[in-house]
């Protein structure tokens, strides 16, 4: 047995306690099985939020030992020593509960090993009478609850004998009285009786429908139930909660606790149905980027929508034509990797993106590491070149890089650069600045005085009106001929160059504004297209499909992205009216390594589980409509995507 680095119980609860408070209520009963093989028996079940624990104990020489056979025991290895001391001085620590941060309830199972029944028990009583306020819910509500298992537990006939405070396991092909059954905790069943699954793809139906029949049983007493010598894993683990199973059996306590914490930032369906009232917390990754850090982060009380969103299905008169291109229209999803792409899809039932035939993926590695950053991501899309990370459309000696936006100028067409985040953050600024540190705003936001964008709209009101190096921003734009503005809706309101500064492009997606970026997109089109030029550039951001990857929080990701797919049905639906436009909807990186665990094709219910809260190396989708759309398809690199555009016009 690994019963090593054991330390004192009082130090231990003390410090085991306050990580317990990262772990949000699980939506299974979680039952940390043979606990005591841990190298930290009790405290690392305790530490995850367990709310089940298992010790196997024999009664030897007037002392009850914790271990799973005979030749494990030692003399000091009691049941006192490693779990009733820690239990009685949490408690005390936490003034009568198991938990200071929540009201979450403690169950410890212990199982009999030796067939001494009757001394067994009078052992263990003698022990929890010490302890009334501890294990005695007539003392104490939140007492933790003791539970009884094992071949050698009492038969049901004696289960009277003992305080009303210990429950019993129950047998599950047994016929309780109905006194005896008020004894029985729950009931524990050999999951190898009914299948031989071993955790991985899904359960065959005649096996499904056994271990359904068993649930169904245990359920009809009104009794939970939990399956020993079960299969573990992420997906045996969601199969399980997801058939009603009650208690998720584990021997790896951190690693089923990871995957059930935070439940509700894992799943997401679209539903009519009442939905459970969610917490009004706020969803953030306080780890953004300077110019970002200000992002309120995304309401989790305001992301269930109840209605899957429209699509446009493209007509595809022009697609793939060989034809000249007037306008280009690129749409970058940030942190968008195919995961994401395809968890909308499966929640909505369907993307525009999806109904884009031109498709290819895209190596996002930087000139100086293996994962790029949004500066290395952003400027290698709207320069061509592949440069360092933190780099702004910038060589490592700050020479700079043609972006497309001044391609595009000096060929007298109109440039609009749009972001649904922080106009100053480093995706946007790739494409009207250049310099080799992506969180110097004042540098990169005086930039735009060099004069080349037509329109500029996002977020970052601080970055003109709190500045650091006392430039009057706003005013030196005016005298440029710009008009400055703080709504969206105004785009179009008068002629000329326009700077907007809304607010709410800076906040995160939820039901209300799951239009606003495509609103903002078509407004933007119709300004530069009466901008008077020989045709069009603009470049569309969703910027937080980052954030959501960030905050590992999957439903964020999934409204992320269908706002972002709405932007590109607005652009496909011009780009099919105008006949002369390209479009290109690609990512500058993925964001969270998310990983896709289950989902429903006819609820769209989906389970999504990131891995990291960076970004990760994986190609990302490259999509492409209208003339010369077949240009963009296969494996390629970011930089390859910009000078194949730059061809275009050569």
């Amino acid at each position: 047995m690994k019963f090593t680095n054991i330390i004192r119980s009082v130090a231990a609860a003390a410090i085991l306690a306050s990580v317990a408070g990262a772990y949000a209520q699980a939506p299974a009963l979680l039952h940390s099985h043979n606990d005591y093989v841990r190298t930290m028996p009790f405290y690392e079940a305790y530490s995850q939020h367990m709310y089940s624990i298992e010790c196997d104990m024999f009664y030897k020489d007037g002392k009850l030992l914790v271990g799973h056979d005979l030749e494990d025991l030692r003399p000091d290895f009691t049941f006192e020593r490693f779990y009733l001391n820690p239990i009685v001085d949490i408690y005390k620590m936490n003034g009568g509960k198991p938990y200071a941060d929540s009201d979450a309830g403690l169950q410890l199972m212990v199982e009999i090993k030796s067939n001494n029944t009757e001394a067994y028990m009078k052992a263990l009583v003698k022990l929890l009478e010490k302890h009334p306020d501890v294990f005695n819910p007539a003392r104490n509500s939140n007492a933790c609850r003791i539970v009884v298992t094992g071949q050698y537990e009492p038969s049901p006939a004696d289960f009277h004998k003992y305080p009303d405070y210990i429950l019993f396991d129950g047998d599950i092909n047994a016929t309780y009285t109905p006194s005896q059954l008020e004894r029985v905790a729950m009931f524990s069943v050999n999951f190898r009786s009914y299948s031989i699954w071993n955790g991985k793809g899904t359960l065959i139906d005649a096996e499904k429908a056994k271990v359904e029949a068993v649930i169904a049983r245990a359920h009809a007493q009104g009794k939970p139930i939990r399956f020993w010598g079960a299969p573990e894993g992420i997906t045996a683990w969601n199969t399980f909660l997801n058939m009603g199973i009650d208690y998720i059996n584990t021997d790896h306590p951190a690693q089923c606790a990871e995957f059930f914490n935070r439940w509700n930032a894992k799943n997401y369906v679209i539903s009519t149905e009442a939905q459970p009232k969610q917490e009004s917390s706020v969803i953030r990754n306080d780890r953004l980027d300077k110019i970002t850090r200000s992002f309120a982060g995304f309401k989790n009380d305001k992301m269930q929508l109840t209605e899957r969103q429209a699509i446009y299905t493209p007509s595809y008169l022009n697609d793939g034509a060989d034809k000249p291109i007037k306008n280009v229209i690129m749409l970058i999803g940030d942190g968008m990797g195919i995961n994401e792409v395809v968890a909308a899809d499966r929640v909505n039932n369907g993307l525009t993106m999806f109904l884009m035939k031109f498709f290819g993926l895209s190596q996002t590695t930087s000139a100086d590491a293996f994962t790029t950053d949004s500066a290395a991501g952003g400027s290698a899309l709207a320069t061509g070149v592949s440069t360092k990370n933190r780099h702004i459309s910038a060589n490592a000696d700050g020479s700079a890089n043609e972006s497309l936006s001044e391609f595009f100028y000096d060929k007298d067409k109109a440039v609009g650069v749009v972001t649904l985040g922080n106009m100053a953050d480093a995706t946007p600024a790739a494409f009207y600045a250049h310099y080799t540190e992506r969180d110097s705003a004042d540098i990169i936001t005086r930039a735009l005085l060099n004069d080349k964008l037509t329109l500029l709209a996002g977020s970052g009101i601080n970055e003109f009106t709190k500045r650091n190096d006392g430039v009057d921003l706003i005013g030196e734009l005016r005298k440029k001929g710009y008009r400055f503005i703080r709504d969206i809706d105004e785009i179009c309101a008068e002629t000329g160059k326009t700077i907007c500064i809304d607010e709410e492009m800076g906040e995160g997606a939820e039901v209300s504004n799951l239009d606003l970026l495509a609103r903002t997109t078509r407004q933007s089109i119709e300004k530069l297209q009466s901008a008077g030029k020989d045709g069009f550039f603009l470049m569309i951001e969703g910027a937080k499909i980052d954030y959501a990857g960030h905050s590992q929080y999957f439903p964020g990701s999934v409204l992320e992205t269908l706002s972002f797919d709405k932007a590109v049905a607005e652009a496909l639906r011009f780009a099919d009216s105008n006949g002369e436009t390209l479009v290109i909807v690609t990512a500058d990186h993925e964001t969270g390594g998310l990983t896709l665990i289950d989902g429903d094709l006819n609820t769209g219910a989906v389970v999504g589980y990131f891995l990291t809260n960076d970004h990760t190396p994986v190609p990302v989708p490259v999509f492409a409509y209208g003339p010369q759309a077949n240009k963009f398809i296969g494996q390629q690199r970011n930089i390859d995507i910009c000078n194949k555009i730059k061809a275009l016009f050569k």
